[in-house]
């Protein structure tokens, strides 16, 4: 099929390389020039592992372009595929007037009975939006629209979109349905179809169910630390109970960072708000998800009353393991509290070889984990990158005397048995 990709970022050039490696003609449209002018030379916006190979696998067979004009991308799509990963600011807002006027300037060059299918985040209800627009100015073109959650996993991104668990479709007309299933098919069988609204909510409530899942992790967590029990022990009696099960998201440990989980938080806080209703609930898991970012800040402060006399080390910078991304990452705001202290902080991660420009001067980078750990009086595992589970605690050597080792998800747990230093995670007693 020939499909259009609009927006290539994150979300959108995962979509249009892995389209393409299943065979399908696939156009890249984004109207930022210098995105379009890499990715035509096959280097993606931000590394995902195995992306750029597929990139270049697809312009190498000539199923994969880009192009930045919608006259020449979309004008013989028959699915536009709109793939922007929505702009959040720091107060978790989605810019959804952005990917609005984006797909609006597209919508003239679209063929007659084009598919538009939206994997953007955004409110429930803007894919109505959008019809309405279309009618009203393009009724000759009779553009159907359709809503597939995104399903994106920064690490696991092209294993998460070719083998999904399954497909939320959200569509109106039985033309789009069969046209859509021709696209998806050699992806999976399992298409869960519904209603354009309850796909766009479908989604609102994954991400509204994981993010109370982690602020109640953490809450029961935060109590097992000053009444000395252990929140995995915990963890583990709740996910033995048969009405929970062993795949709950319940496990104790950093706060949920990024603007994925947020934006759909306060979407449906919105939605609540503009429909008269209160929702307690869903209203409190911000602030105690909030409260819960400064675990790292509460822990190092009891352990060094003089934190400016202490030289601290982060491992990781990254929003997540498997990306080189730093924006809303949950180190790099420990590391900006931390220099505030007066630290004397030192840095490695195996992605990032520039740290953020306001940090010049005042960290050092290290090129070696371990020789990051010189003369280190705490060790702070902050992006759980694989390279670090390939360290036993020998390889620490003379750097594990005395060491403070704060690991919130417990990723480095062997390290709980080393009687040289102090290991403190999320939920284990004081």
């Amino acid at each position: 099929m020939k499909v259009c990709v609009q927006g290539l970022w994150h979300l959108g050039t995962v979509t249009a390389a892995c389209l393409a490696s299943l065979g399908h003609q696939v156009v890249g449209l984004d109207f930022d020039e210098v995105t379009v002018d890499r990715l035509s030379g096959g280097v993606p916006p931000l590394f995902e592992p195995g992306l750029a190979e597929l990139v270049k696998e697809g312009l190498t067979s000539g199923r994969l372009h880009f192009s930045s004009r919608p006259e020449s991308g979309a004008h013989d799509a028959e699915v536009l595929w709109v793939a922007y990963d929505t702009p959040v600011d720091d107060a978790d807002r989605a810019d959804i007037e952005y990917v609005i006027a984006q797909i609006e300037r597209t919508l003239p060059y679209l063929p007659q009975g084009a598919t538009v299918l939206i994997s953007s985040q955004m409110p429930v209800g803007s894919i109505g939006r959008l019809e309405a627009t279309a009618l009203a100015r393009f009724p000759e073109k009779q553009i159907g629209f359709g809503c597939s959650p995104e399903n994106l996993r920064l690490g696991k991104a092209l294993d998460v979109f070719l083998k999904p668990d399954r497909i939320v479709i959200g569509v109106r007309r039985a033309g789009d349905r069969e046209r859509l299933s021709r696209l998806l098919q050699t992806i999976t069988p399992r298409i869960e179809w519904m209603s354009v609204e309850s796909a766009e909510m479908t989604k609102h409530a994954i991400n509204a169910f994981l993010a109370t899942s982690v602020t109640f992790a953490n809450e029961i967590a935060s109590i097992c630390e000053r009444v000395g029990a252990d929140a995995k022990e915990v963890e583990r009696g709740l996910k033995t109970e048969a009405r929970i099960g062993a795949k709950a998201y319940l496990s104790p440990g950093a706060a949920f960072a990024g603007g994925t989980l947020a934006r759909d938080i306060a979407f449906l806080n919105d939605m609540g708000t503009s429909k008269g209703l209160i929702t307690p609930l869903l209203s409190s898991v911000k602030p105690s998800n909030d409260e819960h970012k400064g675990w790292f800040r509460r822990r190092l402060a009891s352990v060094f009353p003089e934190l400016s006399k202490a030289r601290i080390v982060l491992w990781g910078l990254t929003y997540k393991p498997g990306t080189d991304t730093l924006r809303r990452s949950l180190a790099v705001d420990l590391g900006d509290w931390l220099i505030g202290q007066g630290v004397e902080l030192r840095v490695h991660d195996p992605e990032v070889k520039h740290l953020p420009p306001e940090w010049a001067d005042k960290v050092f980078r290290s090129e070696n984990p371990i020789e990051s750990l010189a003369g280190a009086q705490a060790l702070v595992i902050c992006t759980e990158w694989p390279q670090y589970k390939e360290l036993t605690p020998d390889a620490f050597g003379s750097a594990a005397a005395g060491l403070v080792v704060l690991d919130a998800n417990r990723f480095l747990s062997t390290l709980a048995n080393d009687s040289r230093l102090t290991y403190l995670a999320v939920g284990t007693p004081d």
